[in-house]
């Protein structure tokens, strides 16, 4: 694989130009998409619950012909968690207001430290791929590791993935860590590309035992 720009940068500089690359070469729809819909499956051990669905324009998902309002509440949700990073925002939009500074290298990639508006945020690249992504949301903080991509000709999308939340201040894991395997498929030559599948196993914590769901959606026709 070819050797990017992020690899040779030395740890304590400005690292704001690598970052950019990675930002803008991850998948997203052009603006005007007219949003889709399709058939949607859900599995947990033995239960099987199909329905279909529909994503607007204005990216909400709903979801019909499913009795279970939780399973109908967990397929909305995958659909708009995908749909919303479909969106095309520019750089500057998202991280005008950051500063970006090299950390170490791993195999992971070099490491981003952001100050200014999004202080307390880290990430990894490499390859132009966002490869690790630590982020505080709402009082929380997520943490994702990306294994694996699909590469569309338009830019890259997270094949396998996993995620955790936990405390910001002690660090402290909330619920157990979450992986992710999604396969998508482009409506037409050259897309746009959707999620056509999505397994998430997530491991046993208090309260709670380990589980694991697949998600997944046929028939898949845009809209307009």
């Amino acid at each position: 694989m070819t050797q990017t720009i992020s690899s040779l940068i030395a740890p304590g500089s400005d690292c704001r130009d690598a970052f950019r690359a990675a930002y803008e070469n991850r998948y997203t729809w052009e603006p005007g998409f007219s949003g889709y819909q399709g058939r949607c499956i859900w599995t947990q051990g033995d239960r099987r619950v199909e329905g279909t669905f529909t994503v607007g324009a204005d990216l909400k998902a709903s979801v019909a012909g499913i009795d279970d309002a939780e399973v109908e509440k967990a397929i909305a949700s995958q659909l708009w968690e995908v749909a919303i990073h479909r969106v095309r925002r520019s750089f500057d939009q998202v991280h005008g207001e950051n500063t970006f500074t090299a950390g170490e290298t791993t195999d992971e990639g070099l490491e981003v430290v952001i100050g200014g508006k999004g202080e307390g945020d880290r990430y990894r690249i490499k390859n132009d791929v966002v490869t690790m992504v630590h982020r505080h949301i709402h009082g929380t903080v997520v943490t994702i590791h990306t294994g694996s991509t699909t590469d569309t000709g338009s830019g890259y999308l997270s094949k396998t993935y996993s995620s955790q939340y936990s405390d910001p201040d002690s660090g402290e894991a909330k619920g157990g860590a979450s992986s992710f395997e999604d396969q998508f498929s482009p409506l037409g030559e050259g897309g746009p590309w959707v999620l056509s599948s999505r397994r998430v196993s997530t491991d046993a914590s208090a309260g709670s035992e380990a589980s694991e769901q697949t998600f997944l959606f046929e028939d898949l026709q845009l809209l307009g």
